[in-house]
């Protein structure tokens, strides 16, 4: 995924924030003044926002699209501009308990490159795919995940897009599982009359039991997967099937209030950058060097931590593309409590790079 900032709002800018009709009892979140705050404030879903995901429309960037998910047994995908408004015509309805959602770009359906927001569908036991920009279903009502097992109720997704081929991939986790096998990952392909099919090719990671996983971050260019194991840190391995299933390091894993959750990525260079990790508890984002140290890439210290405004985040999404004027270093986008999600100016995350 791509990531980006912003700087301090002036006056003006924060009184039009008030006229969006936004700046409401309980949608603000973190009132600690010390806390960076959002430029938006996203209008107010029905249920409970958890997760969302920046698809970049190649046509025209200001033009790009947040989408989130609304947590219930009857809940929607939202669609939200960069202004944080609700784009009606394009929110999916009637999802049981829709989780955690990720953007991939160019699966090719019917011989046409389609880009794609998968959604774990938690009460329906699968996961559901919509095309880009226009959120069609091309599921054929959903695909089962977890097949057999005793316990399915998916929450995690993360969609790796292998560099050689381009090959798109689901990583897909759940309320809870084994202690080794908990994620299932998926291959998807074109399964015909426009729909989309998935192939499990692979069942890896470690589940402490002692909470759940949801949060999974794919980096593409770094062939790396990340997940939250909650209470325990952040797991990391090899994306790729056929370089194995060990361990390659376990970040987040001091210092975190509550649950380590949201994993979101912001690129600098082709295998640089920072992997941003909600300390859900304190309203604060860890930041560790995507790269590692300079003597092990797998070696993440941790760099900074920043205090929010968004209220215990759980999920979070990050892009280093230009958008517009307001978004000119890219834009983070946290989920908040409240029923909203937050965007911020990447260079107000960051602040003075250390």
């Amino acid at each position: 995924m791509i990531k980006y900032t912003i700087t301090a709002c002036s006056l003006a800018f924060l009184l039009a924030l008030t006229s969006c009709g936004k700046k409401t009892s309980g949608l603000n979140g973190n009132s600690d003044s010390t806390a960076i705050k959002p430029v938006i404030i996203t209008e107010a879903v029905r249920h409970d926002t958890d997760d969302p995901a920046i698809w970049l429309n190649p046509e025209d960037l200001s033009k790009s699209l947040i989408i989130g998910t609304d947590k219930d047994i009857d809940g929607a995908l939202y669609v939200f501009d960069l202004q944080g408004k609700i784009i009606a015509d394009k929110v999916v309805r009637n999802l049981k308990r829709p989780n955690n959602v990720d953007i991939a770009y160019g699966l090719m359906i019917n011989g046409k490159a389609t880009d794609i927001a998968v959604v774990t569908e938690r009460e329906a036991n699968k996961i559901r795919i919509f095309s880009l920009p226009d959120m069609k279903a091309i599921d054929n009502g959903g695909i089962e995940v977890f097949k057999g097992e005793t316990v399915q109720a998916p929450m995690g997704i993360s969609l790796y897009t292998r560099p050689s081929d381009k090959a798109i991939f689901a990583i897909v986790g759940r309320k809870s599982g084994p202690a080794e096998g908990y994620l299932w990952q998926y291959k998807l392909s074109d399964g015909g009359n426009g729909n989309v099919a998935a192939e499990v090719v692979r069942k890896f990671g470690k589940y402490s039991g002692k909470k759940e996983i949801e949060s999974i971050a794919v980096d593409n260019e770094s062939g790396y997967v990340y997940y939250s194991d909650e209470q325990v840190g952040v797991r990391k391995y090899y994306a790729e099937p056929e370089k194995g299933n060990n361990e390659l390091a376990l970040i987040a894993n001091v210092g975190v209030t509550e649950d380590n959750e949201g994993i979101s990525i912001y690129k600098t260079g082709e295998k640089t950058g920072y992997i941003l990790v909600s300390d859900q508890g304190a309203g604060k984002f860890q930041i560790f060097p995507r790269e590692g140290s300079a003597s092990n890439p797998h070696e993440h210290k941790m760099i900074k931590s920043v205090k929010v405004t968004a209220f215990k985040s759980d999920g979070s999404d990050v892009t280093n593309v230009a958008l517009n004027d307001q978004f000119k270093k890219g834009l983070f986008v946290a989920m908040s409590e409240g029923k909203v999600f937050h965007y911020y100016r990447w260079e107000d995350i960051i602040g003075a790079e250390k």
